[in-house]
C-alpha cells in the first residue's frame, strides 16, 4: 500500500524548491505558529529578538519559549561571537556542509548565504551546493567540510582524522571547536526544521 505524505496533503499548491539555492526562501510550519498576538512577556523574552516572532519557524518554536530561548542564545554564541576562532565565513559553511548532507534545503540556502557574503566566494559556496559535500574546493574548505559530514553521518566517524585534516589545515584549536559546534548544532538545528514543515520557493 502507498501513502501520499503529510505535505502533500497539507499543502498541495505549495512551490517547493527544486534544488539548493543561495536564495532567500520562505518556510511553512505543518503546525500552527503561535500568532503575535498571543505572545507574552514570556514568549517574547524566549525569542530573544522580537523581529523573529514574525518568521514562522520562530513564531512556532515560540510555542516552548524556555527551549527557544536556549536555542537561539546558542545559535547567536556560535554564529556572532566571532572575537576568538574561526572566521565567521568557516563557521556558516560548516552548518552549510551539514544542511547539505542532510538534505535541509532551507538551512543550506541560509548559511551557504552567509558564507558567500563573508567570504566572498558565492561561485564556490554554489558548488558545495551544486555537487554536494564530495566537492573539491581547496584544502581548508574541504577540510572544514570533510570534518561537518564526518560528524553528520554518525558522530563516532569524527575523530583523529576529522580533527588531524584540520590542524594540517592551519587550523587552531579553538577553530577547530567552533567548526565543531556550528556543524553539531545544526545536525540537530536541520532535524527539527524537517520534522516542523518544509521549505518554500521564492515568491517572484
Amino acid at each position: 500500500m502507498t501513502t501520499t505524505p503529510l505535505a502533500a496533503t497539507t499543502y498541495p499548491d505549495l512551490d517547493r524548491p527544486e534544488k539548493f539555492t543561495q536564495e532567500e526562501l520562505g518556510w511553512v510550519p505543518w503546525l500552527p505558529s503561535l500568532p503575535i498576538a498571543e505572545f507574552t512577556e514570556r514568549h517574547w523574552k524566549g525569542v530573544v529578538d522580537k523581529r523573529r516572532a514574525e518568521n514562522a519557524y520562530f513564531a512556532l518554536l515560540a510555542r516552548d519559549p524556555e527551549i527557544l530561548e536556549a536555542r537561539t542564545k546558542t545559535d547567536n554564541d556560535i554564529f556572532y561571537n566571532t572575537k576568538g576562532g574561526l572566521p565567521r565565513a568557516d563557521r556558516e559553511l560548516s552548518a552549510a556542509a551539514a544542511s547539505r548532507r542532510n538534505g535541509c534545503i532551507y538551512c543550506a540556502s541560509v548559511h551557504s548565504r552567509f558564507a558567500a557574503h563573508y567570504s566572498k566566494r558565492p561561485d564556490d559556496v554554489q558548488r558545495l551546493l551544486d555537487e554536494g559535500v564530495g566537492v573539491t574546493i581547496d584544502p581548508r574548505w574541504d577540510a572544514i567540510i570533510g570534518a561537518a559530514v564526518d560528524l553528520t553521518e554518525t558522530p563516532v566517524a569524527f575523530g583523529a582524522d576529522s580533527i588531524g585534516a584540520l590542524r594540517a589545515n592551519g587550523l587552531s584549536d579553538l577553530e577547530i571547536a567552533d567548526a565543531i559546534h556550528g556543524a553539531a548544532f545544526f545536525n540537530w538545528a536541520n532535524r527539527l526544521m524537517l520534522s516542523l514543515g518544509e521549505p518554500e520557493a521564492p515568491q517572484n
